[in-house]
């Protein structure tokens, strides 16, 4: 029997595909590659920007429903999926007058500017410096001031994801990077500190048997696995500017967030806080509401309180209606 290749970005693609999106590429001046998927034609315009560690086939649960009311342009941001990939290109301010560059002569239309996680901050520049286009914003769950070094070392993000990340690229990698963060992620020791060590081996064997295909651990919850379904078109160095702080590239959550002007919602999932003090969550109550505070009456705060960190899958309906309300 011929053993089928099962990979999720192929099998998003392929839902994408169905309802009519289109995979495009375009060149800008500095010869930069920004890769890209379009869905429709007619309609207002939605700019969508991923969070780490994916694609914008990552939308894919949420782009056919948004096509019915919206022209979508859903981008990779550079060192993830089919953009460019260049250490120099990653930082916030880079890629964020790239895409302000990608809405002025790709879009040139009026458009919203939807994004997740760090992809959040990065539509929070658009909001800001993005100019007359750039009409309203809606920020998912974005990392506020934690990714700026406050509380940084005692968040789930550098202890689960950032710091095994920048030990894997700093040595010498014995292992795939899913056995080496199995064996080294803070969940796991955590929850599974028993039984972590015989998966992180399971999936090494799995990686030496299936080269370069993405790593299944079936056995897994989906919320544990899907950060290596589109790991292998990301460039590690993108998370190293997180490690180190630098991705902000000098600029401050203050100051940017006090500069938009536009009309703002911004979806805060649940606080969730270690026994230990860990930050278990993007962004406490407290940061959330003074980000909300830092734009002013244009924000439009929505706590929810029962909703993980990725609230465009686990929250879709009230996601869309979040999104659709700028429709008004």
């Amino acid at each position: 029997m011929i053993r089928k290749k099962f990979d999720w970005r192929e099998r998003d693609r392929r839902k994408l595909k169905k309802c009519g999106v289109r995979e495009k590429q375009v060149k800008l001046p500095d010869g930069h590659i920004i890769n890209y998927g379009e869905l429709g034609e007619e309609g207002p315009v939605l700019l969508l920007i991923h969070g780490q560690m994916v694609s914008w086939e990552e939308y894919a649960g949420v782009m056919p429903e948004l096509g019915r009311n919206w022209h979508i342009y859903a981008v990779d941001v550079y060192g993830h999926g089919e953009s460019s990939h260049e250490e120099k290109l990653y930082y916030l301010d880079v890629n964020g007058d790239d895409l302000i560059w990608f809405i002025n002569h790709v879009i040139g239309r009026e458009t919203v500017v939807c994004g997740h996680s760090n992809g959040a901050l990065t539509a929070a520049y658009l909001a800001a410096y993005g100019g007359s286009l750039v009409k309203g914003v809606i920020l998912e769950d974005p990392p506020v001031f934690s990714t700026q070094g406050e509380n940084w070392e005692n968040s789930f993000a550098y202890l689960d994801t950032y710091c095994p990340l920048h030990e894997y690229i700093s040595t010498e990698q014995k292992e795939c990077w899913p056995a080496y963060y199995l064996r080294h992620c803070y969940w796991g020791q955590l929850f599974m500190k028993q039984s972590i060590p015989r998966i992180a081996d399971y999936a090494q064997r799995y990686s030496e048997k299936h080269p370069g295909e993405e790593v299944r651990i079936f056995f897994l919850p989906k919320s544990a696995v899907c950060v290596f379904h589109y790991v292998n078109q990301y460039d590690m160095l993108y998370g190293e500017h997180f490690y180190n702080l630098t991705w902000n590239h000098g600029i401050t959550h203050e100051q940017m967030l006090s500069d938009i002007e536009i009309p703002c919602i911004y979806l805060h999932a649940k606080e969730n806080i270690a026994e230990t003090g860990v930050y278990l969550c993007a962004a406490s109550k407290e940061q959330a509401e003074r980000a909300a505070a830092l734009i002013g009456e244009n924000c439009r705060l929505v706590d929810m309180a029962d909703s993980s960190h990725v609230i465009h899958q686990v929250h879709k309906k009230q996601y869309l209606e979040a999104v659709n309300s700028f429709l008004k």
